[in-house]
């Protein structure tokens, strides 16, 4: 008795409909949506976080001037030993008590004198996070003396730090790209981007780059020369000065900002 084998019928293929593609399509749209929203997200709160760290560090200050009646970093040898600080001679820019941040080289953004002793003395005051121990005696390497061991790193990332310098008599913030110490001098780059540097100017001040409390900055090595400014209309630059007053660049994504506050 033979058996036959009965074949079912092979059922068809059957591929996405329209409506499962679009579904499919709309659930990543929005998935690099709630990614993008993340990022800009991420990016404000670190320009805030940034702001906030240089509110910190002016009342940091301003508690320091109350309590030695001095400034951090400038305040003279007698006074630091008696308070217990740590030692500097009292020459020009290594504690002389003139009420203005500076190195001992005039011109140059040196990583010595009050500049590194500035955040020495605010650590040892308990006023700032971190641990910064930077001395009165140049630091020749970056081997030698790490950024981070003498300027906060900023909270916008990137390689950016905070430092402290004096210009036209004045005292200022700096947030810049440090990359390292040669001959005792530190290079400071461009690595704000242009929208940072704007919200970082408005929640501050005026939002505009070469007025108020605030400004921009521009140059490679920061010293005297490189505080004139940014300035340029070209795409280079982190400032327009087409506008008058002039703005920030917002159309360039890149870094090529530095951006200074002044002491309050």
């Amino acid at each position: 008795m033979s058996t036959r084998t009965q074949c079912s019928p092979r059922s068809s293929e059957q591929g996405f409909t329209l409506v499962e593609l679009s579904i499919v399509l709309v659930i990543i749209g929005l998935i690099v949506g709630g990614v993008l929203v993340g990022q800009d997200l991420i990016k404000a709160a670190e320009v805030r976080a940034t702001v906030g760290q240089v509110e910190k560090y002016n009342s940091a200050l301003n508690t320091f001037r109350t309590r030695f009646n001095a400034m951090p970093g400038d305040i003279s040898n007698v006074a630091a030993t008696n308070f217990g600080l740590a030692a500097r001679t009292g020459n020009a820019g290594e504690g002389d008590a003139n009420g203005l941040i500076e190195g001992s080289a005039a011109g140059a953004m040196v990583a010595d004198g009050e500049i590194n002793l500035f955040w020495n003395d605010l650590t040892f005051a308990n006023l700032v996070e971190g641990n910064f121990t930077g001395t009165n005696a140049p630091a020749t390497t970056a081997a030698a003396a790490p950024v981070a061991s003498f300027m906060p790193p900023a909270r916008v990332g990137r390689g950016n730090h905070i430092a402290v310098y004096a210009n036209g008599g004045l005292n200022f913030y700096q947030v810049a790209g440090v990359t390292g110490i040669a001959a005792g001098v530190y290079t400071m780059t461009a690595n704000l981007t242009p929208t940072e540097a704007f919200n970082m100017d408005n929640k501050i001040d005026d939002g505009l780059p070469t007025t108020g409390v605030a400004q921009s900055r521009g140059g490679a090595v920061m010293n005297a020369a490189a505080t004139a400014g940014a300035g340029g209309a070209a795409a280079a630059f982190c400032n327009n000065t087409t506008p008058t007053p002039n703005v920030y660049n917002t159309l360039n994504e890149a870094p090529l900002c530095m951006l200074r506050f002044r002491f309050n």
